[in-house]
């Protein structure tokens, strides 16, 4: 960002920046595609999926997708009113057999008609897709007629924990648009809007624009991509993050603490009781206790280092009985 203050450019993204950023995601992903750049995960995942459907269609995602239970209703206004409908699935992610039943529970013209699959890459819970869940779940969309979205606010994590090429688990497997995020592994602000599927991208600019999104200084969203792409920073952050995690997950399990679900990525989900929550809170630890199904969502970022775990666990053993 800082070199990218440096003189002028041309503005709403017609700059180098903003041209470099693109073709380094075009590189990354080894296909050619749209990206678009906005502010935050809320607006990229609402544009998103209002570009995919109408408003008399539906859009199916998991319980806890964050597009159903952290958007304050965003899918739902900028899409004119689609409507979202809840698959089960353990541990965050969503079966095809659940998405069939959703598609085939009711066919009328009462009925808002399913259009888009919206999976979250980790999923809310921490949990990642492997590569080939990935592609039976794209199938069975296609197969079904239905759009593929991807939530992609921690992407990179769930790279760095499957080692695989980031092809291989979006337009491989079937994702028509995925939902890239920045801020999460480093980044200030900005996060990527990439169509795989370029018919579905059409006049996504003026979509953008109307809410908002079109920002003058395109460069400042921009630049921070080409920092983190073009010498493989997004995947040692990232990599560094889904470490630190795993150190918290050996160091709570040392402590007898109750893990809710499988640790794959940079999240640890833990049992406590409220008196050691409400403890460590006001040791200055903040973590939610609202996100997944219950207990505590401990998050290691991508700058997040080995003393800081250490020092959560050592304050978290002074506090249990």
């Amino acid at each position: 960002m800082t070199e990218a203050n440096q003189g002028h450019v041309r503005s709403y993204g017609d700059d180098p920046w903003t041209q470099q950023a693109a073709d380094l995601i075009r590189a990354t992903f080894e296909t050619d595609c749209e990206v678009f750049f906005v502010f935050n995960g809320t607006s990229a995942n609402s544009l998103a999926l209002s570009s995919l459907c109408q408003s008399y269609h539906s859009i199916l995602c998991h319980e806890i997708a964050h597009v159903e239970t952290d958007e304050c209703g965003a899918p739902e206004f900028f899409s004119n009113g689609t409507k979202v409908l809840l698959l089960e699935g353990e541990n965050g992610k969503v079966s095809p057999a659940a998405i069939e039943r959703m598609v085939q529970r009711r066919t009328d013209i009462h009925y808002p008609k399913p259009r888009v699959l919206s999976l979250t890459q980790p999923t809310e819970l921490g949990t990642v897709y492997t590569p080939d869940e990935l592609k039976i779940a794209g199938e069975t969309a296609k197969r079904l007629g239905l759009r593929v979205h991807m939530d992609g606010a921690r992407f990179a994590n769930a790279v760095a924990a499957l080692g695989v090429k980031p092809r291989a688990i979006t337009w491989e497997a079937g994702v028509d648009v995925l939902c890239l995020g920045s801020t999460k592994n480093g980044a200030a602000v900005g996060e990527a809007v990439v169509f795989f599927n370029h018919e579905l991208a059409y006049e996504f600019d003026y979509r953008c624009k109307q809410a908002g999104q079109l920002a003058s200084k395109m460069r400042f969203l921009s630049a921070p991509w080409v920092g983190m792409l073009q010498d493989g920073a997004w995947l040692r952050h990232a990599a560094h993050a889904n470490h630190m995690a795993e150190l918290l997950e050996q160091g709570l399990r040392e402590a007898g603490a109750t893990l809710l679900f499988p640790r794959q990525v940079n999240s640890v989900f833990v049992q406590l009781p409220q008196p050691i929550i409400d403890g460590l809170h006001e040791r200055g630890w903040f973590f939610y206790t609202f996100i997944g199904k219950g207990g505590c969502r401990l998050m290691c970022s991508w700058d997040t280092t080995e003393q800081d775990v250490k020092a959560f666990i050592a304050d978290l053993c002074d506090l249990l009985p």
